[in-house]
């Protein structure tokens, strides 16, 4: 599996990372500018991602933006449903708004940090990526 955790946050970084790890190959981004480039280069060496772990509160792009443009890449590549990468948005944020508005732009799993890392395996399993 190929994984992008893109988290501005060192400690959660460090966390998701060691977790994931164990599952595929990571690469790290912390912005959501560097997010969506790394999706963009992902795509073109025609090695896409699986799971993007899209952490919200980012500098320089947050990861509502990150969503938006990476899900109006896949349509813009005509990349069927079935075949778009799986969105985990983590975030403090649990209000309803900030949760709604999360699925809205196409996130496929919103994830309240701190993160339970058994629910993430779980939801991971869910997804069918395990």
């Amino acid at each position: 599996m190929r994984i992008l955790i893109a988290e501005d946050d060192f400690a959660s970084r460090k966390v998701i990372l060691k977790f994931l790890s164990e599952y595929g190959d990571c690469d790290v981004t912390v912005d959501g500018m560097e997010a969506i480039d790394a999706f963009m280069m992902a795509l073109e060496e025609d090695n896409p991602y699986d799971l993007i772990c899209l952490d919200v509160m980012m500098p320089i792009m947050d990861g509502y933006q990150a969503l938006k443009n990476i899900r109006d890449i896949e349509s813009e590549h005509n990349i069927p449903d079935e075949d778009r990468v799986k969105i985990i948005m983590t975030t403090a944020l649990n209000e309803q708004k900030n949760v709604k508005k999360a699925f809205e732009l196409g996130c496929t799993v919103y994830c309240a940090k701190p993160i339970d890392m058994e629910r993430l395996k779980s939801t991971l399993e869910q997804l069918g990526l395990l």
